[in-house]
């Protein structure tokens, strides 16, 4: 199974590694390395937040997500969003923005003579405005988790609280618009507050756009389960087909944008070449990302290690504050990465002394469900 589940990452790893020395060498193949690392330490609470997802949509959009969004994930994020930005940014045409990123910086001179600006500082420079929307959009999916009562909680002695102050209407709005006031204030650089407010804005309004299509369609659809299966995220709903399926995979990828951007700023740190940059954070680290997904839904991790869910939950909501933080403050890439690991790791012990106390057999029956219904060729 483990070998079904990740040949195609092993041998994506193969390819790349292949082509990341013939482009640069001994040196390129090392770079790729570490950036595939960071990218999955940095996402594996996006892949456990996946998993939640995906094991509840049909297997048509399971296969849409493995393919289709595969290669959004590795073109459209580590590749294409940031031309684009750069594009948007600097008033180059795309074929311009492109040679600026395959240039060193010195050679950007072409483009402005005053060296003020190269690829890296561009991509830098909208680096408020993007941790303003995904911030906001991490947010509002941790707050729709945190503030919903449910049978089992992690850490009961704040969840609990938490989830009966969630009754109020629109809690998740009112503590994420303040947040973002507060952000806006007190942490955006002074020229950056109005940009830093509108994308805020958009991305929380994407979350409810998205959540709220999601579910509408999933109730025309005629989801007879809906109010006992309803929990966190937009509609993890079993087996959502059509336009609910649709608006599920469309949140992935919006879940997916968020993350990713982060991790291709952080992979400045180590080198400013968007070739190695596509290779290790896209074909080799989203690869790993999505495997680790399927990995998962297969082996029913979730159901077996009830608190995983939350522990993915608390992450993001920890990176939902680091990115706005981010914003006027810079954070190491390391400690985005660690925090996540640590709350998952932790929820990951907390599973294990659970099952120790209380023994509950998983039917197999449920494994094989699981099984069958994720896709991996």
């Amino acid at each position: 199974m483990v070998l079904r589940i990740f040949g195609w990452s092993f041998a994506v790893t193969i390819a790349s590694l292949i082509v990341a020395a013939i482009y640069g060498g001994p040196q390129a193949v090392l770079l790729v390395v570490i950036l595939s690392i960071l990218e999955i330490s940095l996402s594996f609470d996006n892949a456990v937040i996946n998993a939640t997802v995906l094991r509840r949509m049909s297997e048509f959009w399971q296969k849409i997500f493995l393919t289709v969004g595969i290669v959004i994930a590795v073109f459209g994020m580590r590749l294409v969003f940031p031309l684009v930005i750069v594009w948007l940014a600097s008033g180059l045409g795309p074929v311009a923005a492109l040679d600026l990123a395959l240039n060193p910086p010195a050679d950007g001179a072409a483009y402005f003579p005053d060296g003020s600006a190269s690829y890296e500082t561009l991509l830098t420079d909208a680096h408020p405005q993007i941790a303003a929307f995904g911030g906001m959009f991490l947010l509002m999916l941790f707050l729709g988790f945190i503030l919903e009562e449910r049978e089992i909680t992690w850490l009961s002695w704040l969840e609990k609280p938490l989830a009966r102050a969630g009754k109020l209407d629109q809690l998740a709005v009112i503590i994420a618009g303040a947040l973002l006031l507060i952000t806006a204030a007190y942490i955006a650089p002074e020229d950056t507050v109005s940009t830093v407010m509108i994308a805020g804005v958009l991305g929380m309004v994407t979350y409810i756009a998205v959540n709220g299509l999601g579910e509408l369609f999933n109730t025309e659809e005629g989801d007879e389960d809906s109010e006992t299966t309803k929990s966190s995220g937009p509609t993890q709903l079993a087996k959502a087909t059509g336009k609910a399926g649709f608006f599920l995979f469309l949140y992935l990828e919006v879940l997916d944008a968020s993350f990713s951007f982060d991790g291709v700023i952080g992979a400045f740190a180590i080198t400013s070449d968007p070739i190695i940059i596509a290779l290790g954070l896209g074909f080799v680290g989203a690869m790993f990302v999505r495997s680790i997904t399927v990995f998962l839904v297969r082996k029913g991790t979730l159901s077996d290690y009830v608190y995983l869910e939350h522990g993915a939950h608390w992450a993001i909501g920890a990176l939902a504050v680091i990115l706005l933080v981010s914003i006027g403050y810079h954070v190491n890439e390391n400690v985005t990465g660690l925090v996540g690991v640590a709350l998952i790791g932790a929820a990951f012990i907390s599973s294990i002394l659970r099952n120790r106390r209380n023994p509950e057999p998983i039917s197999v029956d449920d494994h094989d469900d699981q099984a069958e219904s994720v896709p991996v060729g």
